[in-house]
């Protein structure tokens, strides 16, 4: 479950409008290690209720780490990582993004890792960059 708020400017001006939308998703992920790349593949489906509308999209994202200093990915591995992710809707217009990442990364422990990279949105109509910085952090849950 998500729950996304923001406050987007209205094109050439000073003034914001709201959003909210409530968002249900089901994934399914797949990895692959060929030598010393490591794949991801991960397809998922969104309901997403916004404030008058409901909406489904779908999406797929394909990532690539490879580790720079190490022969995996473990402590004090400094690495390279790289995704694409494309965003479809269930009705026109379809195409909705398509996010284009590379970043430089550290695994902190086996569990956390912490990426600086650069993404391009590009959509049918323009396109937009951002800096970002991640800290990921996948301790395994055990009740």
């Amino acid at each position: 479950y998500v729950f996304f708020y923001s406050e987007p400017y209205v094109a050439g001006t000073d003034d914001k409008t709201e959003t909210t939308e409530h968002r249900l998703f089901q994934q399914y992920l797949t990895r692959q290690k060929f030598g010393r790349f490591n794949l991801q593949h991960r397809y998922r489906i969104e309901e997403r209720f916004l404030e008058e509308e409901f909406k489904m999209r779908f999406r797929y994202f394909l990532s690539l780490h490879l580790p720079l200093n190490k022969a995996s990915m473990e402590k004090g591995t400094i690495y390279l990582s790289v995704y694409n992710e494309i965003f479809l809707q269930n009705k026109p217009p379809v195409f909705d993004r398509d996010r284009i990442y590379g970043a430089l990364g550290y695994m902190i422990s086996p569990y956390i890792r912490i990426e600086t990279g650069w993404m391009t949105q590009l959509f049918t109509s323009h396109q937009r960059g951002q800096f970002q910085l991640a800290l990921f952090n996948n301790i395994p849950f055990k009740p």
